[in-house]
């Protein structure tokens, strides 16, 4: 009998505390972690870094390559933790081709503390209120049937928590 494993979305806007979260919940799970921000091409960098908004377009061979990350943990049976901020329901559909069942953490907050943290992050591609007010204008929050939503309010070690509690009692594979 095969091991229960994961494949798990952390998703949300830019400022909200993907790769922290997503690396805590890793480790309390003993599992990969894999920021998909190492994943964006140079030129989907450099545009970001201009402060100019990406496309979906732009977006496309990234998705895939994330949806092709979750397959191959999924196919190895392996569980797997990426931070992807997946705003739109599209988006998180194509990741799902990677494996139907993601286990999905979304990370919500007010735009004020979001771009607190933002205004503080160092060496970080992504530049400007406006780029923040894009990501939040291009969400589509997903629905308590799709992702555990938590506020980044909570302490991070208190949202892995509680994501790692309702991955246990939702037993997904």
């Amino acid at each position: 009998m095969k091991a229960t494993s994961y494949r798990i979305l952390v998703m949300g806007v830019s400022g909200s505390g993907k790769s922290h979260i997503g690396r805590l919940l890793a480790e309390n799970l003993g599992v990969n972690f894999i920021d998909g921000d190492g994943y964006h091409s140079p030129g989907n960098i450099e545009k970001m870094g201009r402060g100019v908004p990406l496309t979906d377009a732009d977006r496309q061979e990234w998705l895939d390559t994330l949806a092709g990350l979750f397959d191959e943990h999924r196919r190895r049976n392996e569980s797997v933790v990426i931070a992807c901020s997946a705003l739109k329901a599209r988006y998180r559909d194509i990741l799902r081709q990677g494996d139907p069942v993601l286990a999905i953490l979304y990370l919500r907050g007010d735009r004020d503390l979001l771009l607190e943290r933002l205004s503080t992050r160092q060496g970080h591609f992504f530049k400007g209120d406006s780029m923040l007010d894009s990501q939040l204008a291009d969400l589509e929050p997903p629905d308590d049937d799709e992702a555990l939503g938590l506020d980044i309010s909570l302490p991070p070690e208190t949202i892995a928590g509680e994501f790692a509690r309702w991955l246990r009692q939702h037993e997904m594979s």
